[in-house]
């Protein structure tokens, strides 16, 4: 076996065994202390940090690059196994440990003169996948980059930019019982025409320029109860906003669109910014290049839903991308699963975009 053969067996074992070890929000510690023992026996400064984080640190140089991937999954159980055709099936193949793995592989291959010339900082974050966001938060304050890489599923040809941004609205209507046949609305009534009022502005917020610009409205769950005394509508509102519609301008609107309608209260979660970051800058000049170098099309892309790139852009307003290999439609489905070859790509991808960039500093 050659020394090439031999690190990508290497990083594809990383992967399976990373994909292998459950690790739902706030359950990430068995899976952060594998990859921080993974790290610490491949030249890594490693350690969980106080978020539950695994940080490995490779690299002495001036320039600091942050590789922020997740450990968190969601539910549901996907067997674990690699198929005759070399795909990877388990939950986390895609969302996300496929692209956290693909920076700790890459990371762990770079030349010592690319670690003479920056400081590679890569972080495995906890509850991404939940409205806490408790790692990236935490790792924010503690890391300053001049660069920034997010672990997401773009395929090993993509380059993602931006994300919406989200709020989640609550909405609750309270009344007294009446006969069904007298006069007035029920406390239904009002929760759906709430909604209707919510879908419309929504709808108007379309100018042409495509989903990404447009307020995206949908019901997360919706109910009603009656005691036979007191009338009960509740049902969960989730808005996703283009860059110009800020999350607080959005609750603002919802609390305008509705303040006719006494019996309805609502209140908000989930305010997250979205944020698009500019194409032509040193960080996507040596990404495009490298994929060009594995026979790709280099492809910018913005997604509609959110990442930790939304938490961290606040902080670390510096050049960003998304990037890692797999089908971002399979995230969250039972479907779940990555091919180890589009893996193997986006490794090498990152290992040359990674050096190219020590290399060149910020120029």
């Amino acid at each position: 076996m050659t020394a090439e053969q031999g690190t990508l067996e290497g990083a594809r074992d990383l992967l399976v065994r990373a994909v292998g070890i459950p690790s739902l929000s706030e359950q990430e510690g068995q899976v952060a202390a594998f990859l921080s023992e993974w790290m610490a026996d491949h030249g890594f400064e490693a350690h969980v940090d106080e978020a539950g984080n695994a940080v490995g640190v490779r690299g002495s140089g001036p320039l600091t690059v942050a590789l922020l991937g997740h450990t968190d999954t969601v539910p549901g159980e996907i067997p674990v196994r690699v198929d005759d055709a070399g795909v990877l099936h388990g939950r986390g193949s895609v969302d996300a440990k496929g692209p956290l793995c693909a920076f700790v592989a890459a990371v762990a291959a770079l030349p010592a003169d690319a670690l003479a010339a920056a400081r590679f900082v890569v972080i495995g974050a906890t509850e991404e996948e939940a409205p806490s966001s408790r790692g990236a938060r935490h790792v924010m304050h503690t890391v300053s980059p001049d660069l920034v890489l997010i672990g997401e599923p773009s395929g090993w040809q993509g380059l993602t930019l931006g994300y919406k941004g989200r709020l989640v609205a609550r909405v609750s209507v309270q009344r007294g019982n009446f006969h069904t046949a007298g006069e007035g609305q029920s406390a239904a009534d009002d929760l759906t025409e709430a909604w209707f009022r919510v879908r419309a502005w929504a709808a108007r917020t379309a100018d042409g320029s495509g989903i990404f610009d447009t307020v995206q409205a949908t019901i997360q769950d919706i109910g009603a109860t009656n005691d036979g005394v007191t009338q009960h509508a509740t049902g969960t509102f989730g808005l996703r906003l283009p860059p110009r519609i800020s999350p607080g301008e959005a609750q603002d609107t919802v609390l305008d669109l509705l303040q006719d309608l006494p019996d309805v209260h609502v209140t908000f979660t989930g305010h997250e910014t979205a944020v698009r970051h500019p194409k032509d800058n040193a960080l996507t000049r040596a990404m495009r290049v490298a994929i060009r170098a594995q026979g790709g099309t280099p492809v910018f892309k913005v997604k509609t839903g959110t990442s930790d790139m939304n938490v961290v852009s606040e902080l670390w307003p510096v050049p960003t991308v998304a990037y890692g290999p797999g089908d971002s439609a399979l995230d969250h489905t039972p479907q779940e699963r990555l091919e180890l070859a589009e893996y193997d790509r986006a490794v090498a991808v990152l290992t040359a975009a990674l050096t190219r960039l020590a290399g060149a500093g910020l120029s």
